[in-house]
């Protein structure tokens, strides 16, 4: 029976969940109005929608040694907090702002996925990889309102900036109850500093294998995220119609997130649920930017169901080729960092290709090309391996699938 530590801090986790997606999904239902009200082209709206994934990916690496040095739970507070002043500042009517509350609301962010994964291998190990499902659920929920209410908020505040600043207020919302309720533990010594971790895991093909099918699905899924409306409304769709569509597609995510650690544990490998979202994820994509208007929400649904799946997986593989909290939480920081780092090229590429002349279906094609490349790094990640330095040396072991 789970203890009242344990589920208290699942709610926690759930709640700090909804706050990683709103401050990148808010932007883009608003991304034409944007361009139009404050001059964006579509090289510059690629870079807004860029720079929180980049700074996502840039400070995901930080957040091992800032745990080290404050704990994991005042550094998941500190996030949150800079996430508050980023949301803040990005609606505010000073120039540049946008692009550098944009940065920040990236870096918390980063701090805030990286700390959460290894946060759940110390609470509940024993069922880190179902949690982690659950937290990703959480995490598709929070992007589906941020594209859902977006535009409806700027009709109701009267502004697309008071709508981005509206966001502010569910993450000082997690703020207060972390800081009143977050689980509290001593801060354990570890023999290997935080660099020396990160030097150890770069010599693993493992951690690379993990890191390039985090980095490829998690582009596609900030492509989405960014432009996803954009292509939709160049296709003939209204601008409300195609928020609602994204809104849809992330809603559909919430089955997937939560039920995608549960088909990986009916195999004896993470190969087959890997392989099986990326092909709905790029079905998806084919019927919404390829195929005939008809298949709107056919295409919609799939896409959720296969990117949902697969960023629930890639979070599972984080603690499931882990042996322990610590080891979870510097390949979790190394993984992110340089996952969402590559991540952040899908964004700018694709404003590039739209300011080059690239129509819809040229980039359609080639998204379903990387997702295609993103199989074979998901056939690697998929094998029972996990890292191990309970001997005091970093091993790759085997492990025997799951019986229960």
């Amino acid at each position: 029976m789970a203890s009242r530590r344990s589920i208290t801090f699942i709610l926690l986790m759930v709640v700090v969940g909804l706050n990683l997606r709103p401050a990148m999904s808010s932007v883009a239902p608003l991304l034409t109005r944007l361009q139009e009200s404050a001059g964006l082209s579509a090289t510059a709206a690629g870079l807004l929608t860029t720079l929180p994934v980049l700074f996502l990916g840039l400070s995901a690496p930080l957040a091992p040694a800032l745990a080290k040095r404050i704990g994991s739970e005042r550094a998941l507070s500190a996030a949150l907090l800079l996430l508050a002043i980023g949301l803040i500042l990005r609606g505010l009517p000073i120039p540049g702002v946008l692009f550098v509350g944009s940065a920040m609301a990236g870096c918390a962010i980063g701090l805030g996925g990286t700390l959460l994964p290894a946060l759940v291998k110390r609470e509940l190990p024993d069922s880190a990889d179902l949690l982690t499902g659950l937290y990703t659920m959480a995490l598709c929920l929070g992007g589906a309102l941020g594209a859902g209410f977006s535009v409806p908020l700027t009709q109701l505040l009267g502004s697309w900036q008071a709508s981005l600043m509206s966001w502010s207020l569910l993450a000082l919302f997690a703020l207060l109850l972390w800081h009143f309720h977050m689980p509290h533990t001593t801060l354990a010594n570890t023999s290997a500093s935080p660099k020396s971790g990160i030097l150890r895991l770069l010599k693993q093909p493992l951690t690379w294998h993990v890191m390039l099918f985090m980095g490829i699905q998690s582009s596609m899924a900030y492509i989405v995220f960014g432009w996803l409306p954009t292509l939709l409304v160049d296709r003939g769709y209204n601008e409300a119609d195609a928020g609602w569509t994204m809104a849809v597609s992330i809603m559909c995510q919430l089955a997937s997130a939560l039920g995608a650690p549960w088909l990986a544990r009916m195999g004896r490998n993470q190969r087959p649920a890997l392989i099986l979202v990326l092909l709905s994820t790029a079905i998806g994509l084919w019927m919404l930017l390829i195929a005939p208007l008809a298949w709107q929400w056919f295409g919609a649904t799939l896409l959720g169901v296969g990117q949902g799946g697969s960023f629930s997986l890639a979070l599972s593989l984080l603690v499931l080729r882990t042996a322990n909290s610590r080891l979870a939480g510097q390949l979790s920081g190394l993984v992110q960092g340089g996952g969402y780092t590559l991540a952040a090229l899908g964004p700018f590429g694709v404003g590039v290709m739209l300011q080059s002349g690239a129509n819809t279906s040229q980039i359609a094609w080639l998204l379903i090309a990387l997702i295609t490349v993103c199989c074979g790094f998901a056939l690697l990640a998929g094998r029972n391996h996990r890292l191990d330095d309970r001997s005091g040396e970093l091993l790759v072991v085997v492990t025997r699938p799951r019986s229960d």
